[in-house]
């Protein structure tokens, strides 16, 4: 059995915290303590199969003992490692997974291909500070049953199913060119990855009462420019010029960074996060989108099937589906529908 493991960084993310030096403010910001977690699913399930899923904390450590509703009154708790074991349902496109007010959702496939097994695949590039998916046709629903390994060190496998694997960088991987193998019963696979940190350089200038500044996050292990995402998690006590979540792409080289603008708020400590965007999948965000169709008020159904069938028909409308997808986003409060609106734009 896998031991429990902290994870540095929470899943989709690393976490920068620094802390500005100015005199204390009045209602000064001070972090929330609600208790919250993340639930990893595999990217897809088969129908009736066996699966794997994983609960991280606020604290970014598996979570033990958390209990995770999967409907149909199916209900499971992690156990000592984090992870739960469950079945697939028998029917439906996706599966939507509740624990501690957050959600998550996966795509449900109706069986495995019958043909020869597809290509295993896996992102190019690869932050050794987030988790990542693998994919292919003949893994184990129970995690344990699988092997992975980034440069003949081992990797941690938080999620499973048939068809994919999420897997978390060992600690002993490090940026640059990776191998990464694969062994399940009946399956061995080999292929390489690029392996990259991103890292928040010092603000320049410092930060001062109502100054500007200029936040770096720099790319090590790879020339390529890169789409990241950065969140500013402390709007209280400083904030981004151009809004609080912004997507930039690196400059590539061998300086590869991006700048943020910032202007302080009051003293504090603040934090930000980064991370990689993945490459665009039409097909995955399509799924979503026609699922979601089917819970949408009746006004935006026909708007959310539109995108979902633009997709199928035109996967290169991928900048255009998304601007409308964000739109609707912006006025969905939460729910299954938001949940499913969620995953299909942060598939594109």
């Amino acid at each position: 059995m896998l031991p429990t493991r902290s994870l540095v960084a929470a899943a989709l993310c690393v976490t920068s915290i620094l802390s500005i030096s100015m005199p204390p403010a009045r209602g000064q910001w001070t972090p929330s303590t609600t208790w919250s977690v993340t639930i990893v699913l595999p990217p897809k399930l088969v129908a009736g199969r066996p699966a794997t899923l994983a609960v991280l904390g606020a604290d970014a450590h598996l979570a033990a003992d958390v209990t995770v509703d999967l409907g149909n009154n199916q209900r499971v708790k992690t156990d000592a490692t984090g992870r739960a074991f469950f079945t697939a349902p028998a029917s439906g496109g996706v599966l939507i997974a509740k624990a501690s007010g957050t959600s998550s959702v996966a795509l449900v496939d109706a069986s495995l291909p019958t043909a020869a097994r597809p290509a295993l695949s896996v992102a190019p590039v690869i932050s050794i500070q987030d988790r990542f998916a693998i994919c292919s046709a003949g893994f184990r629903g129970d995690a344990d049953a699988n092997l992975v390994k980034i440069n003949d060190g081992l990797a941690l496998i938080l999620a499973a199913s048939p068809e994919c694997l999420v897997v978390f960088p060992g600690p002993m991987a490090t940026p640059g060119p990776a191998k990464i193998s694969v062994e399940a019963p009946g399956l061995q696979w080999t292929g390489t990855t690029t392996l990259v940190a991103l890292q928040f350089d010092a603000l320049r200038p410092a930060l001062a009462p109502g100054k500007k500044s200029r936040l770096g996050i720099r790319v090590i292990g790879s020339g390529e420019r890169l789409r990241i995402s950065v969140v500013n998690q402390t709007p209280g006590v400083l904030k981004f010029s151009k809004g609080d979540t912004q997507e930039l792409v690196t400059s590539g080289g061998a300086q590869n960074l991006a700048e943020v603008e910032v202007e302080s708020i009051r003293s504090g400590d603040f934090s930000f996060r980064a991370r990689l965007i993945p490459i665009p999948d039409a097909e995955t965000s399509g799924r979503y989108l026609v699922a979601a169709a089917d819970l949408a008020p009746a006004y935006l159904q026909r708007d959310v099937k539109n995108l979902g069938e633009r997709l199928q028909r035109h996967p290169g409308d991928v900048q255009r589906v998304r601007r409308d997808l964000g739109k609707i986003l912006a006025v969905t409060i939460s729910g299954d529908f938001r949940t499913l609106l969620e995953a299909a734009f942060s598939s594109l």
